[in-house]
């Protein structure tokens, strides 16, 4: 054992507004010997995830410290243990974390990493749809619209890691459901592949009234569960079309997140309270103890074909600032990957 030379990307300064390559740098990088209970991994893959964005601002407070300048950036990754110093894992084994990202070797703590099984799904699904952005849309979906057979479910962001598993979950649980994504092929994915019953391109229509008039045609009974990725436009044009007793999970606003001055809120935001309704916000970490229950439903319809994935793959930690940045200009397809080393050593 000892300490492992290689890479990890840093920031030089924070971004204000959309963040821009030239913030990105990589940098030599030792991850240190592992101590007691920590294991030393290789990273095979990362993920990039909106709430990277909200770590770039360290002047406002969050549910997740901020980065710093003089660390490396972090997030989620699946590696392959190359030294353990903690009983429940072995050299080779594969684990996912939520750190140890943005290098090419990390030392994390073994009680914050999980074992997963290459024969199970391909290493990179659980970083998406068997991973944080798939728990983020069971909880969402099960613990807070918690739908009825019957219902109408609208999703925005309905092509990403989240919104496609919360839309073909809905499918299953024998709801209606309409989509909302960013392009034509993007759009008929959701139809022709995860079967949503609508997909709305929003780039046809230019403002929240326009919008509305697209969903209230998509949804003709009205909308009485709506999973909220976005924001804007999307949440007018949801409250605008909301049923008495709607149900919607807030999970994220990833059209706010690049502002550099606040966004007015919604200005029908009064029909949350002449419908009854319940707007809910959340973070996957408060349903991290029903990870078995979502992996024990959800990894069998996998297996079974019932669920689909679409990804977005860079090659190279070098990338990983690309696939960041596409997370806010809609150049993304599903789950955004970056493969760091080969699958085996």
């Amino acid at each position: 054992m000892g300490a492992r030379k290689g890479r990890a990307i840093f920031l030089k300064a924070f971004p204000q507004g959309m963040p821009t390559p030239d913030l990105f740098e990589i940098r030599d990088y030792e991850a240190p010997e592992p101590k007691d209970g920590e294991l030393q991994i290789r990273a095979v893959w990362m993920s990039v995830d909106p709430y990277m964005r909200g770590r770039m601002r360290p002047d406002i407070k969050s549910y997740i410290p901020p980065f710093t300048l003089d660390k490396p950036l972090d997030g989620g990754v699946v590696g392959q243990v190359i030294a353990s110093r903690h009983p429940d894992f072995a050299e080779g084994d594969y684990v996912v974390g939520f750190e140890g990202g943005w290098r090419d070797y990390a030392t994390v703590q073994g009680a914050g990493v999980q074992k997963v099984f290459p024969a199970l799904a391909p290493l990179s699904a659980f970083l998406g749809v068997l991973g944080m952005p798939g728990l983020t849309a069971w909880s969402g979906l099960t613990q807070i619209l918690k739908p009825k057979e019957g219902e109408t479910l609208f999703v925005s962001g309905a092509a990403g890691a989240v919104g496609s598993l919360v839309c073909q979950l809905g499918k299953l649980k024998g709801l209606r459901v309409v989509g909302s994504a960013g392009s034509p092929e993007k759009c008929a994915w959701l139809e022709k592949e995860a079967g949503v019953d609508v997909a709305v391109n929003y780039k046809d229509h230019k403002d929240a009234a326009a919008l509305t008039k697209a969903l209230a045609k998509a949804a003709p009974n009205g909308v009485d569960c709506y999973f909220e990725n976005v924001g804007g436009m999307h949440l007018e044009a949801a409250l605008n079309c909301i049923n008495n007793r709607a149900r919607i999970a807030l999970c994220g606003l990833i059209s706010m997140y690049n502002l550099t001055a606040p966004e007015p809120g919604p200005s029908n935001l009064v029909n949350l309270l002449a419908r009854s309704a319940l707007m809910q916000g959340f973070i996957v970490s408060i349903y991290v103890d029903l990870a078995p229950q979502f992996a024990g439903e959800v990894a069998p319809l996998l297996a079974q074909g019932k669920i689909k994935f679409r990804e977005s793959v860079y090659d190279g930690l070098e990338r990983a600032p690309e696939a960041f940045m596409g997370l806010f200009k809609g150049e993304n397809f599903g789950k955004a990957v970056v493969r760091i080393g080969p699958d085996e050593a």
